[in-house]
């Protein structure tokens, strides 16, 4: 068999692939040695990644550009910049959810008797932090982890309500996925929705994401008032009817508020 020979184009195409990893790589590396050290220098960097002072002058622009870095004038040495700071507090903003949440969603799935979620928005789709499993008979699947779209569920409107519609617009696009007969498919009908819910406080869905399954969902805020999660009863159609979403609404909102409170909401 003849040996086969790579196209000069994508020889070069892949050649840039590798290359663009091992800056990431690089990037990262960098990032790992400052914060071990504290603050560190070009030089002192480069022998320890192995490469040319040029090399790490190049990484450190663009870090410092971002702001994962910056320089200490008095030394020429560099530290962890405020982007970092901040992508830690995110992530601990989220834990922080997590565990102060958790005790509410329990307490909402005996109340209601009905599976109980905080999701957060994951650019155009919602994603599930936390869960609680109501009594009731027939339990749902665990929803833990799964990212849904926002359109079509109590959740997504919810997070989406705490947005702008100019904003909404950008986040969903302009072509809205159906999932039932009943999925809000267009952008006028969701702008329409989601002001229904910034009047009510609260956002449902009606076999909008799947035939036989219902929810309801309020806005959980954080310190400053945004809206940063959505805290969501749901259960099938049968049992969570239309007629009790008042009800269940009015419970939810409460919980959603209790949980604000504990993130430092106190509007």
């Amino acid at each position: 068999m003849l040996d086969q020979v790579m196209p000069p184009q994508e020889n070069a195409t892949r050649e840039k692939s590798v290359a663009a990893v091992q800056s990431v790589d690089r990037a990262l590396t960098v990032l790992e040695i400052i914060g071990k050290a504290g603050t560190a220098g070009v030089s002192e960097i480069a022998v320890e990644l192995g490469v040319h002072k040029s090399t790490v002058s190049r990484l450190i622009a663009v870090l410092e550009a971002r702001g994962f870095v910056e320089q200490l004038s008095d030394r020429g040495k560099y530290q962890l910049g405020f982007s970092i700071v901040r992508l830690a507090g995110s992530t601990t903003a989220r834990l922080d959810l997590a565990k102060l949440s958790q005790g509410v969603c329990d307490g909402l799935a005996q109340m209601s008797g009905e599976t109980t979620n905080v999701a957060i928005l994951d650019g155009p789709r919602v994603i599930n932090v936390v869960e609680a499993i109501g009594p009731a008979e027939v339990a749902l699947r665990t929803w833990v982890g799964q990212t849904c779209p926002a359109h079509a569920t109590s959740s997504g409107k919810a997070l989406l309500s705490g947005l702008s519609p100019d904003a909404v617009h950008d986040l969903i696009g302009p072509d809205l996925e159906g999932f039932t007969a009943h999925t809000i498919a267009d952008l006028d009908n969701l702008d329409a929705e989601l002001e229904r819910v910034r009047a009510t406080g609260w956002a449902s869905v009606r076999e909008e994401l799947e035939i036989g399954l219902n929810a309801v969902a309020a806005p959980v805020r954080d310190a400053d008032g945004s809206v940063v999660a959505a805290l969501s009863v749901s259960g099938p159609a049968y049992r969570l009817d239309p007629v009790a979403f008042i009800d269940i609404a009015d419970a939810t909102t409460a919980a959603a508020e209790e949980i604000s409170a504990r993130l430092g909401y106190r509007g």
